[in-house]
């Protein structure tokens, strides 16, 4: 495994009603040393997303660039593994036939396939399930067959867009933990797009906070909680007034960015 580097990422769009130019991303830099967990938050348009389709290789920067270790990322690849929000399952195939995709692409054979596959799902809760089709299982239950799906392809880096924002809230905090003993059993690189501030305190090692109008990281934390919530319940870290502090002051960030956009301030 090795670390993840942005240097100098800009990335423009050109408005096609206005012709005008806008600045998504401004001057990204950072490493992400291997095994560390990111979260990075922020108001719509400060370029989350954009950000993370360019690690994934979704898209190529303007300006800039993305290192994997010595390799310079400018398309998808098998070392990063992608999370979306819906799970982006094939709905009408069974569990096992959706988990193993990737592993089928690289010609695999069947009963090696077939092991990992057990695997991953008696790691992500979905034992039994791999025969069920995918379509008769809840949300969480679709994400866990996204997380299977991802980590059965072994890759360094997981990416992860809003992969919680659509569930129930109890749903979405087991989830939370998933995440968290995921990441400490495996010790993979993690990135983590969303919107919820509890979530990006409770799931990143490293937080950014970015800001829009160009993106750009407008301040970055180190935390504790991620490595807690693997011994704590992650309800009693939310109470923490340590944990509270943060979000407030994270709360009011945004809350003046908002209104800056707004032209209220």
């Amino acid at each position: 495994m090795a670390d993840l580097v942005c240097e100098h990422l800009n990335m423009t769009f050109t408005n096609p009603q206005t012709g005008s130019e806008v600045h998504a991303l401004k001057d990204i830099n950072f490493t992400l040393k291997k095994g560390e967990l990111l979260s990075v938050l922020g108001p719509s348009g400060c370029g989350k997303t954009t950000l993370l389709n360019i690690v994934a290789g979704f898209l190529n920067a303007t300006s800039g660039v993305v290192r994997l270790g010595d390799k310079i990322i400018d398309s998808p690849g098998v070392e990063r593994g992608m999370v979306f929000q819906q799970g982006a399952l094939f709905e009408w195939l069974p569990v096992s036939k959706n988990v193993d995709f990737g592993l089928r692409m690289k010609g695999m054979p069947a009963d090696q396939r077939a092991a990992l596959v057990e695997k991953w799902l008696d790691i992500v809760g979905l034992k039994g399930f791999g025969n069920t089709p995918t379509y008769q299982l809840s949300g969480g239950m679709q994400q866990r067959v996204a997380l299977a799906r991802c980590l059965v392809n072994d890759p360094e880096v997981i990416l992860m867009d809003e992969p919680l924002g659509a569930l129930d809230a109890l749903t979405r905090e087991k989830m939370q933990s998933l995440v968290l003993e995921l990441w400490k059993e495996t010790g993979k690189t993690i990135i983590i797009i969303t919107h919820s501030v509890e979530e990006a305190l409770l799931l990143g090692e490293r937080l950014f906070v970015m800001a829009p109008r160009p993106g750009r990281i407008h301040k970055e934390y180190n935390l504790p909680f991620a490595e807690r919530g693997l011994t704590e319940s992650l309800r009693a870290i939310k109470q923490d007034k340590a944990f509270s502090k943060v979000r407030e002051e994270i709360l009011t960030m945004i809350w003046n960015m908002e209104e800056e956009i707004m032209g209220r301030v």
